[in-house]
C-alpha cells in the first residue's frame, strides 16, 4: 500500500462553489495509483466540501439560494458574531455539509460520475485562501 499527500489552496471571492476537480485529478495521476481512494479534507470551519453537478450553473445558484434561505446572514438567533453577520451562518452551513470527501480511484482515475465535480463550498462573504489536504492511498 502506498500513500501520497499534498495541500492545495483554493482562492475564493465570496460565497459560492469553487471547483477543484482538475487539481484532484492531477494529484491522483501524479500519485501513480491504479486503485485506492482519494480523501480531500477542508481545513476550515466556515467552508466545506461537496460533490455536485458541474454541467448546469443553475444547480450552484439554487444551492446557494437554498442555504441562504435555510441559514440567513444576520439571523437574530445567533450570539456568535465576532467576525460579522455571516460568521455563525457560515459555521452552520459547514456543519450541514462536510469537511472531508473520499472518492475511489479506479484504473488510475477518480471515479467521479459524468456530471460530478469536486467543490469547495465557501460560506463567507470576504475572499479567503482555503486549504485542502489531498491524501491518496492505494496501490
Amino acid at each position: 500500500m502506498r500513500q501520497e499527500q499534498k495541500e492545495i489552496t483554493v482562492m475564493t471571492s465570496g460565497p459560492g462553489l469553487y471547483e477543484f476537480s482538475d487539481a484532484a485529478r492531477s494529484f491522483t495521476h501524479e500519485a501513480g495509483l491504479s486503485m485506492g481512494q482519494l480523501t480531500a479534507y477542508c481545513r476550515h470551519t466556515s467552508a466545506s466540501l461537496v460533490i455536485q453537478e458541474n454541467a448546469d450553473p443553475d444547480v450552484q445558484r439554487d444551492l446557494l439560494a437554498f442555504f441562504n434561505r435555510l441559514v440567513p446572514d444576520g439571523d437574530a438567533l445567533f450570539v456568535h458574531t465576532m467576525e460579522g453577520p455571516d460568521d455563525m451562518p457560515a459555521h452552520v452551513k459547514s456543519a450541514l455539509t462536510q469537511t472531508s470527501i473520499t472518492i475511489p480511484i479506479v484504473r488510475s482515475a477518480l471515479a467521479l460520475g459524468t456530471w460530478q465535480g469536486l467543490y469547495l463550498f465557501e460560506h463567507r462573504r470576504k475572499p479567503h485562501a482555503r486549504n485542502i489536504v489531498l491524501h491518496a492511498l492505494g496501490e
